[in-house]
């Protein structure tokens, strides 16, 4: 989600790029990443997305599509590409610097299969077997509503979305408007449970 301090960090970065060290643990490792200021959470691993990666379950280890939506510096991406090796995971951000800061942490814990880019440089025939967000809740309701109709109806069949929402920021009404959601001619509703509860926190559970 933004951070209410770096109002533009989701769009255009405010000042110049200052990378800086990371030492983290993902997926089980201690590795060590770069990020920045103009980034969410550009100076630790936050805490809704600490959550979301407890609470969800393994991306499948298979030639599949997976997508990180808002990927900031990639540690939702960074986290799928160490437990599937053999998916192809999209780390998709609208912050040219966090795109950028994702691709070359990739490239720096060696894993090849991240491919992170800007939302329209993912081809539209592409669909994917998990999407992992945290998602930019204070972009606005009508914003947040738009990313996740673009992205929520290219769930592979099968596929399933977690997504990491806190709870006074809207949780709740967020599964309800998700569950009412239908994503295209001839398609069901969107079902939507809560797959997980801490901190402050929901993680919901979204299946075409």
């Amino acid at each position: 989600m933004p951070d209410a301090t770096q109002p533009h960090y989701f769009e255009t970065p405010i000042g110049p790029e200052q990378r800086r060290a990371l030492a983290i643990t993902l997926a089980g490792r201690d590795v060590e990443i770069e990020t920045a200021d103009g980034v969410f959470s550009g100076d630790r691993l936050d805490l809704g997305t600490r959550v979301l990666l407890r609470e969800v379950p393994a991306p499948p280890d298979a030639p599949v599509h997976l997508l990180d939506l808002g990927c900031g510096w990639g540690p939702l991406a960074l986290s799928m590409a160490h437990r599937a090796p053999r998916a192809t995971v999209w780390a998709v951000d609208v912050n040219a610097r966090a795109v950028a800061l994702t691709r070359d942490n990739a490239r720096r814990l060696g894993l090849a299969g991240v491919r992170a880019v800007g939302p329209d440089e993912v081809p539209p025939d592409v669909t994917f077997a998990a999407i992992w967000s945290n998602p930019p809740i204070r972009i606005g309701k009508e914003a947040l509503h738009a990313l996740l109709l673009r992205w929520l109806p290219r769930l592979a069949p099968g596929g399933a979305a977690h997504l990491v929402v806190q709870r006074n920021l809207g949780a709740d009404s967020l599964q309800a408007w998700l569950a009412a959601q239908v994503p295209g001619p001839g398609s069901a509703p969107l079902r939507v449970v809560r797959a997980g509860s801490a901190k402050g926190y929901r993680v919901l559970r979204v299946e075409r």
